[in-house]
């Protein structure tokens, strides 16, 4: 199978094997703690800490996960840092899609947003870590309805959103047609 490779792959490698565990304490509580959705969690910190904080409890749990990561669209903004190196970039992504991994229960989804910026990286990597036969489809977001008049060469007008499943047999929840 192939898969990619960059500067410092192998301390991403060890830094999934060397997260520090922490645990999760209770701040605050929102709406009705005793309902059906009194499991839902919001965390708030760094998402690397905060995945390895979930693993004693949540590990092979979750159905459904999706993820937003930062782009790397060369731009600053004011709560991160969006201008790494593609190498920075990918070594950001891997550790913290291990663990996404060791989250998802057997029937489980993850789905990943990303744009042409590093879309085609993305998809190698996750790849690698999820298993290419765990590789679902790519769904195209469209993120605007018309083209720009001032791009520069093309005018991007979607996104990607990478679906893959813990298991080459998942199938999708559907619901009934009305």
């Amino acid at each position: 199978m192939p898969f990619i490779d960059w500067i410092n792959k192998n301390q991403a490698k060890e830094v999934t094997h060397n997260i520090p565990v922490h645990m999760l304490q209770q701040e605050s509580a929102y709406g009705d703690t005793s309902g059906p959705y009194s499991d839902n969690l919001l965390i708030q910190g760094d998402n690397l800490l905060a995945l390895k904080a979930l693993m004693p409890v949540y590990a092979g749990r979750i159905k459904c996960i999706f993820i937003d990561p930062p782009y790397n669209t060369q731009s600053a903004f004011e709560h991160y840092d969006d201008k790494l190196e593609h190498s920075q970039w990918l070594s950001m992504m891997y550790p913290r899609l291990v663990l996404l991994r060791e989250l998802l229960s057997e029937d489980g989804s993850i789905w990943v947003s990303i744009d042409d910026n590093e879309g085609h990286y993305l998809k190698v990597l996750l790849d690698e870590v999820m298993g290419r036969a765990n590789f679902v489809t790519t769904v195209i977001w469209e993120k605007a309805d018309s083209p720009r008049n001032s791009a520069r060469q093309f005018s991007s007008d979607h996104d990607y959103v990478y679906v893959y499943s813990r298991q080459p047999e998942w199938k999708p929840y559907r619901l009934p047609r009305t």
